[in-house]
């Protein structure tokens, strides 16, 4: 009974989800497919999760697991519910830590549930920017995807770009707008021989912001 009503509420979001934006799920430079992966795109709303989950097919989103905030989903029993029991979401603490070893630390506690997923074949959708933000830019990258690429080298990172979601539910808004979406899916993205962290973060940005044009 409880997986029938997981299901039905996974087809139920994604039915009301599809009717809400209209996505258009283009994948430009790679297709769906199983296996290790992370997809991260930008972050405006609190439907862009909801929004990649199901632009993939069927059998990927019970494999596809949304990395999401703690102090959010796990604030009321149903978003709990949703998050863990639906979406198959890993949720992660983002207060930071106040001294440099307990950053250190942090860091790999809020790691290992994800590389967890990654080690075993499954995929993830990440959110580089750590927050929300105004749809109309996308803020610097957090160290978190560089962090996952270089502890699990033989994951393939899908750069996504979400156009629209900014206006269908904005940051601090309670009721969806329905408007035509997009969800672009890039080519994989690679490492460069000798670039540092804070290259590779950029040109990880550069790669969502360039799936919009």
């Amino acid at each position: 009974m409880r997986r029938l009503a997981r299901r039905g509420a996974a087809l139920l979001l994604v039915g009301l989800c599809r009717g809400l934006t209209g996505v258009r799920a283009l994948w430009l430079g790679s297709l769906p497919a199983a296996g290790a992966r992370v997809y991260f795109a930008n972050h405006a709303s609190h439907l862009d999760g909801l929004v990649i989950w199901a632009a993939l097919p069927p059998a990927l989103r019970t494999r596809t697991h949304p990395v999401a905030a703690r102090d959010y989903w796990d604030a009321t029993p149903l978003r709990r519910w949703l998050a863990l029991q639906v979406f198959g979401a890993v949720l992660i603490d983002r207060q930071p830590a106040t001294a440099a070893g307990e950053a250190d630390a942090a860091r790999a506690d809020v790691l290992a549930p994800l590389l967890a997923v990654l080690e075993r074949g499954e995929a993830l959708i990440l959110f580089p920017e750590g927050t929300r933000g105004d749809g109309e830019t996308v803020q610097p990258f957090r160290s978190g995807l560089w962090q996952l690429a270089q502890r699990c080298p033989r994951a393939e990172l899908i750069p996504v770009h979400l156009e629209n979601l900014n206006r269908v539910l904005p940051k601090g808004s309670m009721l969806p707008v329905p408007l035509l979406c997009a969800a672009r899916f890039g080519a994989r993205f690679l490492p460069v021989d000798g670039e540092t962290r804070a290259d590779y973060l950029e040109r990880a940005r550069q790669a969502v912001l360039a799936l919009a044009r």
